[in-house]
């Protein structure tokens, strides 16, 4: 593992074994460069895998060509998003029994890259109803393997790299993700790489392949016996505090415009349906949306945080105005103007435009609850609001069963409502950044 050890002393500039770490023990701090690397690595290929296999998008565009009822390409983003959350309030509590929790991470990688890969074997084997409901255990199973993970990575990280240095693990991987996914998506956009399911379900085999490798990678970190008391039981919290919620109405208001605000995470598969509805030809956009999504993550983070320094009400607000603008173009073309969408550009251009309205929200939503929140509500406020919303995602599998008997149209013009209906909420927030504390 020298390797490693040279390749984190190189991303870190830390080759001198006698480092100072500000909160590791002495231990962990000579391992540091070595582990650093590791986690380098391994979150690389998950995020990798992600781009292979993204939900909204890919594995969206998969059951819609093998022809998928409607109401399961709907499910796939409320079942993700709600299951990677919602279990995490009561496994926290177990987990932090552990002293060594990498082996949970490693347990949740393996789930999750066996759950992708039977995915891509379903689009090759299946079709219709079946390949619908074969998608939403696997898509269950993948959710559940990610919670595990989610929950698990940040204690690990903790414990293997110092302050300062935590961020930069997810920017670096972040990086390495996105680039692999332009390339595949400039492949697809000009046929470079054919756009066909046997090519497609391959790559998110091989997706799901890049989990079994991380859990490798990640499985050799260097993780010392850490502290197992404090673990508290996050569900048994939750319900204790949700008089909060009841007699706060800056929190309420708050969980309502996030609520609203789930529409720019729910549209992205309708737009993949809408596409491969209309004809076999249609399915060639995967590529551009795949650098739709890519472009607008690139392009518009920065930008909205910066933005957010100054005001996360304003953010929302500008947010949730664009996202409502791109399902309502989307929805009026494919109730009243379906001929029109020959154009291969015209979807993955409002995609373009939904997908920065929802990097928006997830930053806004973000640093208005730090900000609105004090030291001592601040984890209250953060699992109160997630319990909600991820509750309330898991009731958006209702647009999927919207869609099979109304059509996708109807279903693009009910996010492009709700969307509207959060700029108005969003407005009534308050304005949690005064002007000391902006940059």
């Amino acid at each position: 593992m020298s390797g490693f050890r040279n390749f984190g002393g190189f991303l870190t500039g830390d080759d001198d074994p006698a480092q100072v770490c500000r909160d590791l023990p002495e231990s962990a701090c000579r391992e540091q460069p070595r582990s650093y690397g590791l986690h380098v690595v391994s979150l690389s290929l998950t995020r990798v895998g992600e781009g292979l296999a993204d939900t909204k998008l890919v594995l969206a565009w998969l059951l819609a060509a093998i022809g998928a009822p409607t109401w399961a390409i709907g499910l796939l983003v409320p079942l993700r998003e709600s299951l990677a959350m919602l279990p995490q309030l009561m496994i926290s509590a177990r987990i932090r029994q552990l002293s060594i929790r990498k082996t949970v991470y490693v347990a949740g990688s393996v789930v999750q890259g066996a759950a992708i890969i039977g995915f891509g074997l379903v689009g090759l084997t299946l079709s219709g109803a079946m390949a619908g409901i074969m998608a939403i255990a696997l898509i269950t199973a993948f959710a559940l393997g990610r919670s595990l993970c989610s929950i698990s990575h940040k204690d690990v990280l903790a414990k293997t790299v110092d302050k300062g240095r935590r961020g930069s693990v997810s920017g670096i991987a972040g990086s390495i993700a996105a680039a692999t996914t332009l390339l595949l998506a400039a492949g697809y956009s000009s046929g470079f790489i054919p756009v066909t399911v046997p090519v497609v379900a391959g790559a998110v085999i091989l997706g799901g392949t890049a989990w079994f490798v991380a859990a490798l990678v990640f499985g050799s970190i260097p993780e010392y016996p850490g502290a197992t008391e404090g673990g508290i039981n996050g569900l048994a919290a939750v319900l204790a505090q949700f008089k909060l919620l009841r007699n706060d109405p800056r929190l309420q208001r708050f969980i309502v415009t996030r609520a609203l605000l789930l529409s720019t995470a729910l549209a992205p598969p309708f737009f993949i349906a809408l596409s491969g509805d209309r004809d076999p030809g249609g399915l060639g956009t995967l590529g551009y949306f795949m650098m739709a999504a890519a472009a607008a993550g690139l392009l518009s983070s920065y930008i909205w945080g910066r933005l957010a320094d100054h005001s996360s009400r304003r953010v929302l607000m500008y947010a949730a105005a664009m996202a409502s603008l791109a399902n309502a173009v989307a929805a009026f073309m494919a109730l009243t103007l379906p001929g029109r969408m020959d154009s291969a550009l015209l979807l993955p251009a409002m995609l373009f435009m939904l997908m920065i309205a929802h990097q928006g929200v997830r930053l806004g939503r973000s640093v208005h609850i730090i900000d609105m929140a004090d030291l001592d509500s601040r984890a209250t406020y953060t699992a109160l609001s997630n319990s909600v919303v991820g509750l309330v995602l898991l009731a958006g599998g209702i647009f999927g069963v919207i869609a099979q008997w109304f059509g996708v149209g109807m279903v693009l013009t009910l996010f492009a409502v709700m969307a509207a209906l959060a700029i108005p909420a969003a407005a009534g927030l308050d304005e949690v950044q005064t002007p000391g504390d902006r940059p």
